[in-house]
């Protein structure tokens, strides 16, 4: 298998985990001292905080909500070692009778012992830049 397709499988992955509201394969999609920034500025430093957070999240406001990767727009894949891969992708999430919300994300992932996994995600809401001043 392709390192981009590994790295690919990551995403597409952590969109599962998301769909099926399973806070620990989530989680485990990450390095045990992630950074993960959400769309309005919080930090989750850690795989233990990023669980946690995402196990409310599921239990609560996003409960039964979905995400995609890539289907709002390009995935880039672009290593910058032969074990860290930088990605940017579009991606979104909507919630059930709610509009879809666009996003564009940004990953680094490293991979360790043949495995790759998450060390950085940032989410920024797609919006117009009129309005959001």
């Amino acid at each position: 298998m392709s390192e981009e397709k590994a790295v690919l499988e990551v995403l597409a992955a952590l969109a599962e985990a998301w769909n099926e509201g399973d806070a620990a394969a989530y989680g485990r999609l990450f390095t045990e001292d992630a950074d993960y920034v959400t769309f309005f500025g919080m930090n989750m430093p850690g795989r233990q905080a990023i669980e946690a957070n995402h196990r409310a999240l599921f239990e609560g406001p996003l409960k039964g909500s979905k995400i995609g990767v890539g289907g709002a727009g390009e995935v880039k894949v672009r290593f910058v070692r032969p074990d860290v891969a930088i990605v940017v992708a579009g991606g979104g999430s909507s919630l059930e009778g709610a509009e879809f919300r666009a996003s564009t994300v940004g990953y680094v992932l490293v991979r360790n012992g043949g495995e790759w996994r998450v060390a950085s995600f940032q989410n920024t809401r797609v919006s117009d830049p009129a309005v959001a001043r």
